[in-house]
């Protein structure tokens, strides 16, 4: 029969910590030179790996192993040292954000047992804390991989309650990526409005040396804001902005690309159209307009507020990814769909327009027919320069190639190839299956965004929109 007597044992080494019989190790905690407590190297190097690593490197005085941790408070050592000698730990004296920073300590330990412990309770006991400092919280969780809890915590919350992430007290300091993600989530509650001025705290808070007075900004103070929220504007969602919202965006508007503001104010004119430029970071309703009428086989464009199609956004490549696989895992058997690239060095704008769908070829290789496509070259300037060119080889007008290739309209007059690359003009600088060249050069080019959106029929009389096959004349 075997008995045990823990409790004993550990109010024994309790005893020994507090009377310090015998101690080897002096420890000197805090930057006061007064806190001092006296220990022995066999329990400390046994406990923990962290001391394992001091006392190796440690030099002794007097046959005294010295060792200074400035960096902690007494409150927290006196716990931890508690712990290493008793296996004991209390929380009753500890407010949440000590509690907190014993997490970190612990870790630095490399007492496991101990972080393992302390991150549910965090989560589940103090959840509202972690809320309101999730900036922290988020920072320092994925810091480290061993707060795995803390980081499920995190992804959830940024997940399942943006709306309390985007209200938390600490947001200026959010990692970006964090917020990219609740300004990307569709699911959030709060006024755009709200998220704008939010967002436009966080971009100041990243933006040194600007003048507290907005009046005082120059135009490279404007600039500086825009280069700090690159990564941001492109997710606010325009397109809930009430016409009430735009005198508060206005002071901004230098931040903003030209032709989300002149969306923005043509939303203030007639609040009744909706924005559809901003579900793009590379055409503007102009070009919506535009791709329409050319669907529609229109000999004059529609104005803005005729436009009889929604451009919903399948895929963004400086958000998926470029290549092939994330293609076809986004947009394949999605029938009537636009593609959209901006060249990379010329600001050139050229597309696509596909009525069926796309998907890897069945023997990696294979045609499609329709009579309905065409590619594109789009002007910024000048919409009367922009170029159409209409399949003329209804045959070969879409190709199905190998799951690592993007969209191709026939295998030669343009497409994205499995370099991730855009591509026209490859049967030697002639039209092959499309009436004519869409651009003066021939090979492939770096594609600085790609987007691909599917074209749902906007129903005015009631408000719906669908998307449907787009059958061939």
């Amino acid at each position: 029969m075997t008995r045990t007597y823990f409790e004993k044992l550990s109010q024994d080494y309790t005893q020994l910590l507090e009377s310090g019989y015998d101690y080897n190790v002096i420890i000197e905690v805090g930057e006061s030179s007064n806190n001092l407590f006296k220990a022995h190297s066999a329990i400390l190097y046994q406990r923990s790996k962290y001391f394992q690593q001091k006392l190796t490197n440690a030099t002794k005085k007097n046959n005294i192993t010295e060792i200074r941790l400035p960096h902690l408070s007494t409150k927290a050592f006196s716990m931890i040292i508690k712990y290493i000698y008793s296996g004991i730990i209390s929380l009753e004296n500890f407010e949440v954000s000590e509690i907190f920073d014993l997490l970190i300590i612990v870790n630095e330990f490399m007492l496991v047992e101990l972080v393992e412990y302390l991150q549910p309770t965090l989560r589940w006991n103090y959840s509202s804390w972690l809320y309101s400092n999730f900036s922290r919280v988020y920072h320092i969780s994925f810091l480290n991989g061993n707060f795995l809890s803390l980081q499920n915590f995190c992804d959830d919350s940024l997940n399942k309650y943006p709306d309390k992430i985007i209200n938390c007290d600490d947001f200026i300091n959010l990692d970006e990526d964090a917020l990219t993600t609740i300004l990307m989530n569709d699911d959030i509650q709060t006024e755009e409005i709200e998220i704008w001025d939010k967002v436009i705290q966080w971009g100041k808070a990243k933006t040194p040396n600007l003048p507290s007075n907005l009046e005082e900004w120059t135009d490279e103070n404007f600039k500086s804001l825009k280069s700090s929220l690159r990564n941001c504007l492109p997710h606010i969602k325009y397109f809930r902005f009430f016409k009430e919202d735009i005198p508060k965006i206005d002071p901004y508007r230098n931040i903003l690309e030209t032709y989300i503001w002149n969306d923005l104010v043509i939303k203030h004119l007639d609040p009744e159209m909706p924005i559809i430029s901003p579900f793009s970071s590379i055409i503007t309703m102009q070009h919506v307009a535009e791709i329409s009428s050319w669907i529609d086989r229109r000999s004059t464009t529609y104005e803005i507020s005729e436009i009889p199609y929604e451009f919903d956004l399948l895929l963004r490549g400086s958000r998926d990814g470029f290549s092939g696989e994330t293609f076809h895992r986004l947009c394949d058997y999605i029938p009537g769909t636009v593609v959209i690239i901006k060249i990379h060095g010329t600001n050139e704008i050229v597309g696509g327009y596909n009525p069926l769908i796309w998907k890897v070829g069945d023997s990696n290789d294979e045609d499609a027919e329709t009579t309905d496509s065409f590619i594109f070259s789009l002007k910024n300037e000048n919409l009367s320069e922009s170029i159409l060119s209409r399949v003329n080889d209804p045959s070969m007008a879409i190709w199905y190639g190998e799951i690592d290739q993007g969209p191709w309209f026939s295998g030669y007059d343009f497409g994205i190839n499995s370099k991730n690359s855009c591509c026209c003009n490859n049967n030697y600088n002639v039209p092959y299956a499309y009436e004519k060249l869409i651009t003066s050069e021939d090979g492939c080019f770096s594609a600085d965004e790609f987007e691909v959106f599917q074209i749902c029929k906007l129903d005015k009389f009631d408000d719906e929109t669908t998307c449907t096959v787009y059958m061939e004349h």
